[in-house]
């Protein structure tokens, strides 16, 4: 049960009650200051002038008829007219001990959509590059958070893999094969490879020529020329590929639509735009001229879906991949994960897609971005001698620091039991130091403060869901079969469990938004809300009561699992022992 749209609706038939427009502002929010309740209800003030009486009487009115008999311990009018909510705690914990008997956690699904979500979409000519972790993370983490809550969800890993950098790339193969090379080995390192690739394209007689040429072969779909192109593709993309299963993301091949699917349908998307008058020709090209993103002197902006010289550019695909997700797919929604510096191309290909009617009313297009991951010089993230990091190393060294870590610990894991630990502490510590910065801000990537078993990070979740798992050891119990009603006495029981019963508004703010900082932040409160539990209320002691200790087991089980249920959605791995 989500708490807060359950009080809201009964907030709102109250205000109707006492008179109030059926509009009124309900302003309900979860109370951030102990003293004050559990949540805060604050429409009094609004309308005042409306109702022309005091807040305070009015906020006395809501109290008198609000129909929270049975979950309500108390409600409070305070200062100028709000309302502090105190839950009771039977009613929380009855409300627990469902969600404990739940393979869902109680959370219900919402009303399904079809979203398409276009996330990671690496460029094939070169390897990954941190550049990419954003989108990557943060899109899976979307996605899986979406399917959590019962959506149709379509990955579209919209990877670059077409345009004349690849006539480049197929030349320089091709004569590689001819040398009697392997095509794998070839290929082995693609930023080599390119960078080789481009050397000769720039100082090389004849190669450039040969380049080119390929290029306009492989446009016409020249058997040769698109048998090289596919062996190119397919490498790079098992390269990304380990990659994505390093990373714990759910991208699979099956999942890519490249900009070469939508090649069919470039001509037929500038014809109908030019039919319906949107586009016109300006200096040989076509041009959408939007006047809606004018500049100060009044000039319109123009958004170019075909060159002078007939060529098609990213515009043009763009399009073309909304025409064939909302025709073919029946998107509801389309949601776009790139950096914040494509923020107006995509604002500017709504507008046009909208006029072409290629977005109905009742489709969004939600461009996501986000900010750059930055070095501790404040500039993008880089090699110490200026150059492009690449995603996999960055992985393989996040791993190294985890292993030396956790070697250096106390610990009775066996040496292979060590690495399987290291591995997922490791990618967890660098997926979660973004994933818990607000998706638009730019942040600083710091290898110390990400790999720490304190404060928010992967390490000290990971460590949490491992000490309850412990405890769970200690008892010598089969916690999954405990039967046992929660009792909920002392404040800090009461605490946590408010905290756990707030996971379905973290996860459907997330799946609204965007945003899995704020799943990141529900998961770190409720971890430290455990330790608080943990210490002010013991377990297992002796002379505890075995009610009270077998009721506090099932606060930490629900505990245990929202933490991992959590941690999944954002793709980091747990283990009961660490």
């Amino acid at each position: 049960m989500n708490i807060q749209t359950f009080l809201l609706a009964r907030f709102k038939a109250a205000l109707i009650a006492i008179g109030a427009p059926e509009d009124s502002p309900a302003p309900l929010s979860r109370s951030t200051r102990a003293g004050f309740g559990h949540y805060q209800f604050n429409g009094a003030m609004a309308l005042s002038k409306v109702l022309n009486q005091k807040p305070r009487d009015i906020a006395q009115k809501i109290v008198e008829v609000v129909d929270l008999n049975l979950e309500a311990e108390k409600l409070e009018v305070a200062g100028p007219g709000f309302i502090n909510i105190y839950l009771k705690p039977q009613w929380l914990a009855q409300q627990l001990q469902a969600a404990n008997a739940d393979k869902r956690l109680g959370i219900e699904t919402e009303q399904q959509q079809t979203i398409v979500v276009d996330y990671s979409a690496p460029n094939l000519a070169k390897e990954m590059h941190v550049g990419h972790l954003r989108s990557t993370i943060i899109g899976d983490a979307v996605t899986k958070t979406l399917e959590f809550l019962g959506h149709n969800v379509i990955r579209q890993n919209h990877m670059g893999d077409w345009g004349t950098q690849f006539g480049m790339l197929i030349t320089h193969l091709n004569d590689k094969l001819a040398a009697d090379g392997v095509a794998e080995t070839a290929l082995s390192d693609l930023e080599d490879f390119y960078r080789a690739a481009k050397v000769r394209f720039d100082n090389e007689d004849g190669f450039a020529d040969r380049a080119r040429e390929n290029v306009v072969k492989l446009q016409s779909g020249d058997p040769e020329c698109l048998s090289l192109w596919k062996t190119f593709v397919s490498i790079s993309i098992a390269h990304s590929e380990q990659v994505y299963d390093k990373l714990n993301v759910s991208l699979k091949r099956s999942d890519i639509m490249g900009e070469s699917a939508y090649n069919k349908d470039l001509a037929a998307t500038v014809a109908a735009l030019k039919s319906s008058g949107i586009v016109v020709e300006s200096q040989g090209a076509q041009v959408a001229f939007l006047q809606e993103m004018a500049d100060k002197e009044g000039n319109p902006a123009a958004y170019i879906v075909q060159k002078s010289g007939g060529g098609y550019l990213y515009a043009t695909t763009d399009l073309a991949a909304i025409r064939y997700r909302n025709g073919v797919f029946g998107a509801d929604r389309t949601l776009i994960f790139t950096d914040v510096r494509q923020a107006l191309h995509f604002k500017q290909t709504e507008l046009v897609a909208r006029k072409a009617g290629f977005i109905n009313d009742n489709q969004s297009y939600e461009h996501c971005p986000f900010g750059m991951m930055l070095g501790s010089d404040g500039k993008p993230f880089k090699t110490r001698t200026g150059g492009t990091v690449k995603l996999a190393e960055l992985l393989d060294e996040a791993i190294e620091r985890a292993e030396e870590l956790i070697n250096k610990r106390e610990s009775d894991l066996t040496a292979e039991e060590r690495k399987v630990v290291a591995d997922k502490v490791g990618i967890g510590a660098v997926k979660y130091a973004d994933l818990s910065k607000n998706r638009t801000t730019d942040y600083i990537f710091n290898w110390d403060s990400m790999l720490s078993f304190e404060g928010n990070t992967a390490p000290y979740l990971q460590y949490a869901y491992a000490r309850i798992q412990s405890i769970f050891r200690k008892a010598d119990l089969d916690i999954e079969n405990l039967q046992q009603d929660i009792q909920l006495d002392a404040a800090q029981e009461q605490l946590l469990a408010v905290k756990l019963m707030q996971y379905i508004e973290a996860i459907e703010q997330v799946a609204s938004e965007a945003t899995p900082h704020v799943l990141c932040s529900y998961i770190y409160e409720l971890a430290s809300l455990f330790m608080s539990f943990y210490e002010a209320c013991p377990i297992l002691k002796e002379g505890i009561e075995e009610k009270t200790r077998n009721s506090r087991l099932m606060l930490a089980l629900l505990t245990a699992k929202t933490l991992q249920s959590g941690l999944d959605l954002l793709g980091i791995e747990t283990m009961k022992k660490m």
